[in-house]
């Protein structure tokens, strides 16, 4: 029996591991089982170079959890250690024994698959472990199986060992403020959510299955009778689908996928991207589009980041830009440096490449779809939508390359791309200083009134409605010059699009004069400001409207961007009043002050009630008032 010290810089290495280098305890089963996965890697790799002539037989790395024994387990079949090797790799802290196996075969084992980047990983055992054993035999021929025990102290013993074959077998005897790594349901959860997609299968107990009967007994109905087997639980997939071809690939294949990695989520995503660059970095992967709910905040932490198929996290703002953060899939790459608990990305050149290569295969991809099949694409459009405006926002580059492929949709369901748009309003939609101006409605039922007047005008309206409209248009405002949006309810539609000639006014100054501070009696002047516009008789004798700028400020200082404080000011409105409808010069013939003041109300109320701003009592007077004109 040999005896001695682990090599670290200080008495105290496993308190430190215990309290700080992992921010979740969990992890030290990735650990684990990330160490099996690369020793059995390596096994495979001299394999295949002829370094080790031996059958590989079974290469399944096992997971056995003993209750009454508080142990767990994790078995391998690699290419284990002999004592040295473990006094080498286990007693010297922050050792990679797979860094230095890559340096060795440099060259030769491009593929091998290994995992490892840190020596640290066994050492996250200490931090459920009140005591750790490790039984290993190593692959080489004449070598003796070793043991190495340690309890959390610096001392360790190294012993002969018990194992008959070649690999591993690291026994964890749970310490008593970690019980809960002793739960069954506990233990699959972490292999499901960190283990998944290893290369090497993982076996967590067994499970039955329904399976034809071997002896060909029937039923009833003359079909051959289903019994139940007792298999290997085997808890991931070998061969995720982001490691194959892209060609191999079908529609069918990355639904099916999806639902693996979503198994709670029902609904089908739009389409996908597969990602694949081995150069000038490696990058793997397939992101999903969702549909896109207005919360655009439900939709995050979807993404899940991997490195040589080993979870890291599903926290990606690092390596995929903020807006991209609203997809779906997967991400796998070697090339992201992580800290030394595989828990943070750190920035770098190559994360910077990474990120603005997932930007550009996006735009690309969407403007591919735009050429391809348009009438797809638009089909697809206010599902998306969001997403695209989100990116056009928060990414510059992005904005350049999709730009073609922004679409608008009118009321009347027609699809325009930014510039079809801009000649389509060119002809009748442009001011007195020849700005173009693009209205739009972000509800058609509640804006009809006002949409119905552009449209009596023949002018175009389009729809827009997401959560970021207001910074959307302010972008594109800015990039394209001569175009302005306003919304169809934010002025009358002679002042939003103002011509050189308007109709004159048949009220006098002083007939206005006299007819405002009776208006002004029946509403609420802190709300409401009163003008007067020259409009057609056929528009209505009152109409409310609300400026775009002040609306617009308000609606990005609720989401953010916008001018500190403006989210929570009151509303403020203009009551217009149409100077040129019949029904006003008829207020203002009215002799009796008393019938004056019910019909400046009944107009008022009336306006009120179009923009659904008459409730409670106003409403209740205003049915009351309005019976009575009509008995």
């Amino acid at each position: 029996m040999a005896k001695g010290k682990i090599k670290v810089q200080t008495e105290n290495i496993f308190p430190i591991i215990k309290k700080f280098l992992y921010s979740d305890h969990e992890i030290f089963l990735r650990e684990l089982v990330s160490n099996a996965v690369d020793a059995t890697s390596k096994l495979l790799t001299l394999s295949k170079l002829g370094e080790f002539k031996g059958k590989i037989g079974t290469t399944t790395i096992e997971v056995v959890l003993d209750k009454d024994a508080k142990t767990l387990s994790i078995k391998d079949r690699g290419i284990g250690m002999n004592a040295e090797e473990m006094k080498k790799y286990l007693n010297q802290v922050a050792f990679s024994g797979a860094e230095e196996f890559l340096k060795k075969y440099e060259g030769k084992a491009d593929d091998a698959g290994i995992i490892g980047n840190f020596g640290l990983g066994f050492y996250s055992s200490f931090m459920v472990a009140e005591k750790v054993d490790v039984d290993s035999l190593s692959f080489k021929e004449g070598e003796s199986a070793a043991k190495w025990t340690c309890d959390g102290s610096p001392e360790y013993s190294l012993t002969k060992g018990q194992r008959s074959e070649r690999g591993t077998t690291i026994t964890l005897h749970i310490a008593p403020d970690s019980e809960e790594f002793l739960d069954e349901s506990r233990i699959a959860g972490i292999l499901n959510k960190y283990c998944k997609f290893l290369p090497i299968e993982i076996k967590f107990g067994t499970r039955t299955e329904q399976i034809d009967d071997p002896e060909g007994n029937k039923d009833d109905e003359g079909n051959i009778k289903k019994v139940e087997k007792e298999v290997d639980n085997i808890v991931n997939n070998t061969h995720p689908l982001w490691k194959k071809n892209p060609s191999e690939l079908e529609t069918g294949d990355y639904q099916n996928f999806y639902r693996e990695l979503y198994p709670s989520t029902f609904e089908q995503p739009l389409f996908n991207i597969h990602l694949n660059v081995d150069y000038p970095f490696n990058l793997t992967g397939v992101l999903y589009f969702p549909k896109l709910s207005k919360n655009m905040e439900l939709q995050r932490n979807k993404i899940q980041l991997y490195s040589n198929q080993v979870f890291i996290t599903d926290s990606v703002e690092e390596i995929v830009p903020e807006f991209l953060t609203l997809l779906h899939g997967v991400i796998d790459s070697p090339d992201i440096p992580l800290n030394v608990s595989r828990s943070y990305l750190q920035s770098d050149g190559n994360v910077k490449k990474i990120s603005s290569h997932i930007t550009k295969k996006v735009a690309d991809k969407l403007l591919e779809m735009f050429k391809k099949d348009r009438e797809d694409y638009e089909a697809k459009w206010d599902d998306i939508k969001v997403f695209i405006e989100y990116g056009v926002l928060t990414d510059d580059k992005f904005y350049d390359r999709i730009k073609d492929a922004i679409l608008f949709k009118n009321v009347d369901g027609k699809y325009f791309t930014l510039e079809e748009y801009k000649d389509h309003i060119k002809a009748n939609q442009t001011d007195k200083n020849e700005n173009l101006i693009a209205l739009y409605a972000n509800d058609v039922d509640e804006q009809h009134q006002f949409i119905q007047t552009a449209s009596n005008r023949e002018y175009d309206v389009i729809i827009l409605n997401s959560p970021l409209t207001s910074h959307f248009i302010q972008k594109l405002e800015t990039a394209e010059e001569k175009l302005k949006f306003a919304r169809v309810d934010s002025e009358t539609i002679d002042k939003l699009i103002e011509k050189t000639d308007t109709p004159e006014s048949n009220l006098t100054e002083d007939q206005i004069n006299e007819l405002k501070p009776v208006i002004e009696e029946v509403i609420d002047k802190e709300k409401f400001q009163v003008q007067f516009e020259s409009l057609s008789e056929k528009d209505l004798p009152i109409i409310i409207t609300q400026s775009e700028f002040f609306r617009r400020m308000k609606e990005q200082s609720q989401i953010g961007g916008g001018m500190f404080g403006m989210g929570n000011l009151p509303d403020n409105y203009n009551l217009v009043v149409n100077s040129n409808h019949p029904f006003t010069s008829k207020i203002l013939v009215e002799t009796d002050s008393d019938k004056k003041r019910s019909l400046v109300k009944q107009a008022t109320d009336l306006a009120m009630l179009s923009q659904g701003m008459l409730k409670g009592e106003k409403l209740s007077k205003f049915i009351e008032r309005s019976l009575e004109l009509m008995d």
